[in-house]
């Protein structure tokens, strides 16, 4: 299904559901996917979010899981800064923190769904304290990347191992130099 060509008429067409409960995150990225179902069927099956409210005439979605949201949006021509080609979003990747990290890696295992990268514990200098997490990366279907990650704490910075401190060059023994370079003693 296209989306109505028709900004204004994709901006009022009806819906369901409503303003996510607590009302609108104060950084929500729209996403330009190829396929809205696909899309949803990924962000809703595999990463567990839930469509706050729709357009489907628009072919639009606002997403919600816990604080992340994310608004997705078929193609429709309207803000293209420059061709899409695929992977979308190149240079970016969205972190999202979640509760816990297996059952969402059991899901995206389930689904056969490929991770970018492989579940990995993480430490972040943050001022004074280092922040963990535990996270891993994968794609979307149209190629985003998606940090998922899951708290562990804080802690003390780890010490930097010392610095190595060069050795000066040894100047070589007297009699281990040529005759012609030796000084007359």
């Amino acid at each position: 299904m296209e989306p109505l060509a028709d900004p204004d008429a994709r901006a009022r067409s009806s819906g369901s559901g409503a303003i996510p409960d607590g009302g609108f995150s104060a950084l929500t990225p729209e996403l330009s996917v190829q396929d809205l179902d696909v899309s949803l069927r990924f962000w809703c099956d595999c990463l567990g979010f839930t469509v706050a409210y729709d357009r489907p005439a628009a072919r639009f979605a606002y997403l919600v899981r816990g604080k992340a949201h994310v608004m997705l949006c078929q193609i429709n021509g309207r803000w293209d800064t420059g061709e899409l080609l695929h992977p979308f979003g190149r240079g970016v990747n969205f972190q999202i923190l979640v509760e816990r990290l297996d059952p969402i890696l059991a899901t995206l295992e389930a689904a056969r769904w490929p991770l970018f990268e492989v579940p990995s514990e993480a430490w972040y200098r943050a001022g004074p304290v280092e922040a963990g997490q535990r996270e891993c990366l994968v794609q979307d279907p149209d190629g985003y990347l998606v940090r998922l990650a899951e708290i562990l704490g804080q802690r003390s910075p780890t010490p930097p191992p010392p610095a190595r401190v060069p050795e000066p060059p040894r100047q070589p023994a007297p009699d281990s130099l040529p005759t012609s370079r030796r000084i007359p003693q």
